[in-house]
């Protein structure tokens, strides 16, 4: 998709321009050092290309952008809670609606900061009060930051990811390390597992990894770089691709779509809601993932 032919409909600045994709509208980044778009159904991030790259994020060319359904690929927001541990799955967060705050730029690139508060909607499937706010970090890296403040007048628990799609050339020849030896596998039903070094794909894949070290870094030979992921807020690292199987039963990917993309996710995770991470009244979390190329 060539975000850069789209018509403005609304132009912020020099850098920044409001664009739409068939029912969602986009937040429009070009900039010196990267250019980038931000959905603002779900605050999903969709593309980021740092100048000479291929672009770092993933989309689906079966993407559905009617502005009701979950965006496949990109940088999907799961919040308040990440998985099927209650519904929907992967929570209310990248099926909402977020709000423009603020942008602004420099010679080292563009911040953009996207907003959510409760509605009707959210309140009828999570009865809490909340703000949060994702700032988006545009320049020779991208920084993502999940800001989540508890409003309310009680505590609450939560859980969550910055569930990153990075583009690859080839899945198969990709080698990953810095994900840590231990993991749960929810292909065997959460058993716990040891892994080596180096993780190199042949199938499908779906693991919590439990120790993650602080730099995830996806090499990459076919496109002819590394991408470095640093996590911070996190308790783990989802690493996820369908492989065939999974692909082909996806409405919205297309069946050779997990050849050129791997999950590496920036994760609270808990078991349950309840066992999430507690946060008190005027408390706050952020949930950060740092995305560079080398």
């Amino acid at each position: 998709m060539n975000l850069s032919t789209l018509p403005a409909l609304t132009v912020l600045s020099d850098n920044v321009t409001i664009v739409e994709i068939d029912q969602v509208k986009v937040v429009r980044v070009i900039h010196d050092k990267a250019s980038a778009a931000i959905a603002l159904h779900g605050g999903h991030v969709i593309s980021y290309q740092p100048k000479g790259q291929t672009d770092l994020i993933w989309m689906s060319e079966q993407t559905i952008f009617d502005g009701k359904a979950a965006l496949r690929g990109g940088i999907p927001v799961c919040w308040p809670w990440f998985g099927r541990i209650a519904a929907p799955a992967h929570g209310f967060a990248r099926n909402s609606e977020w709000t423009l705050v603020e942008h602004r730029e420099n010679d080292n690139g563009v911040i953009v900061e996207l907003g959510l508060k409760p509605s009707e909607a959210t309140l009828a499937i999570w009865p809490y009060q909340f703000d949060a706010r994702l700032l988006i970090e545009i320049g020779d890296e991208l920084t993502v930051t999940l800001n989540v403040t508890n409003t309310d007048e009680n505590a609450w628990t939560f859980s969550g990811a910055l569930h990153t799609y990075l583009t690859v050339g080839d899945i198969e020849q990709v080698k990953t390390t810095g994900m840590g030896a231990e993991y749960i596998d929810s292909l065997k039903g959460g058993e716990i597992c040891q892994g080596g070094d180096v993780l190199q794909l042949t199938d499908t894949i779906d693991r919590v990894y439990t120790q993650p070290e602080a730099q995830i870094v996806v090499e990459d030979p076919a496109l002819s770089r590394s991408i470095v992921v640093e996590n911070q807020g996190h308790n783990s690292a989802v690493l996820w691709n369908p492989w065939a199987e999974g692909a082909q039963g996806m409405a919205d990917m297309q069946d050779d779509g997990y050849k050129t993309f791997l999950c590496v996710e920036s994760t609270l995770h808990a078991h349950s809601i309840e066992a999430g991470k507690l946060l008190q009244p005027n408390q706050t979390h952020q949930l950060i993932s740092t995305i560079s190329v080398k």
